[in-house]
């Protein structure tokens, strides 16, 4: 919160969780300008649906936690906006946007949409594509 304090110019309102009541509360009526800064998502099993518990252990969000999560979320704001480009095709909780009306991909993900675009429909050649990831058989396809 404090490099974005510097970053923006004004204080940045930083709140210890990303869900739930409180963070419902303090994200209703915020005075016009504010910043609010809220914890990382992925500290939440119903954000991936999966992940690890304390212990190490694989835990599976139940479903209706999963609706819960998203329900929360849904009430932090008007609009969704998703600027991730590199995490957009998942299907988490933070991905899907799901209760809100507006919906809108961010300018890093149209950056992104753009090179793209420039690459596949007027390429200058020669062409060198570098495909990374942890499935090396998806990018095999294209």
């Amino acid at each position: 919160a404090k490099c974005l304090e510097t970053i923006a110019g004004k204080p940045v309102k930083f709140l210890p969780d990303c869900c739930g009541a409180e963070v419902e509360a303090a994200c209703k009526d915020p005075e016009p300008g504010s910043i609010i800064l809220l914890e990382n998502l992925r500290f939440h099993v119903e954000e991936e649906g999966k992940g690890v518990d304390a212990a190490g252990n694989k835990t599976k969000a139940k479903p209706e936690d999963v609706t819960k999560f998203r329900e929360s979320l849904a009430k932090l704001a008007d609009v969704y906006v998703n600027d991730a480009f590199g995490t957009a095709h998942r299907a988490h909780s933070s991905m899907l946007g799901e209760g809100y009306e507006e919906r809108a991909c961010g300018f890093l993900v149209e950056k992104e949409l753009k090179a793209f675009s420039k690459v596949l429909e007027s390429p200058k050649r020669p062409v060198l594509a570098i495909l990374g990831g942890a499935k090396v058989s998806d990018k095999i396809q294209l």
